[in-house]
């Protein structure tokens, strides 16, 4: 089975929703640090992401170190071509049945 954190890496990195979405279980959440939801469901997930992929034709997202632990995998990204500045990134992924089923995004 292929890895979900590091199949929906490249499918960000190529801006391709088609290869994104289905990293993601169809219920995925997605929250803020502090636990506030940003994105509830696979529909609302690829309607985010498809825009923010139209509007930003060089986003890249280079993993700067990745650990696992059971079901979470815990990457601290660097974020480029979303604005002027790099984005620092701390994104904590849970992993259910192959998928990601929770993201908590830190920044």
């Amino acid at each position: 089975m292929r890895d979900p954190v590091e199949a929906q890496l490249e499918a960000y990195n190529a801006r391709d929703v088609d290869r994104f979405v289905p990293c993601f279980t169809e219920d995925v959440i997605v929250e803020d640090a502090v636990g506030t939801r940003l994105l509830t469901g696979r529909e609302a997930f690829r309607a985010s992401y498809a825009s923010m992929f139209a509007a930003s034709p060089a986003l890249h997202c280079r993993v700067v170190t990745r650990l696992r632990a059971g079901a979470f995998v815990v990457d601290e990204e660097r974020v480029t071509g979303r604005g002027d500045a790099e984005l620092h990134v701390i994104v904590v992924y849970t992993l259910r049945d192959g998928l990601i089923a929770h993201v908590r995004v830190l920044r």
